[in-house]
């Protein structure tokens, strides 16, 4: 099974930004514990800070790939667009978020880009990726 891993704006500073939200641990690093615990996984990761390039990168493995898990950021919120592309690809997405964005300043409460997918984990940290990665693996033994 092959899953592309695409987060966006700002998830590169995992580990240095808002501690207290998104804890200590770069996703570089944790990136490395998710391929340990899913060895029989074929992973790959992109990080951008820039939208377009995060649509082109759902373009590109959007019909190729067994799944995708997005972490818009904060285009979560606001990219119409992003939506757009998840809704022209053939491959599954779920969406993730690292705090819950239910319990959150209330512009940060809708996802436009989840009502895209085929759902959303929000809340558990970093472990919110290794809850997508299940989902995709239940999908596939059902």
């Amino acid at each position: 099974m092959k899953l592309i891993i695409i987060n966006g704006p700002n998830l590169n500073l995992l580990g240095k930004r808002e501690q207290n939200i998104y804890g200590s641990l770069s996703f570089e690093a944790y990136f490395e514990s998710l391929k340990a615990k899913f060895s029989d996984i074929s992973f790959e990761y992109y990080q951008s800070n820039i939208e377009g390039e995060i649509i082109d990168c759902i373009q590109k493995h959007g019909f190729s790939a067994e799944g995708i898990i997005i972490n818009p950021g904060g285009y979560s919120h606001t990219s119409v667009a992003i939506a757009d592309a998840i809704r022209s690809i053939e491959t599954e997405v779920v969406e993730v978020h690292i705090s819950n964005i239910a319990a959150r300043e209330n512009y940060r409460q809708v996802s436009i880009t989840a009502q895209a997918c085929r759902g959303c984990i929000s809340g558990f940290g970093l472990d919110s990726y290794v809850l997508a990665v299940e989902s995709f693996l239940l999908k596939n033994n059902a």
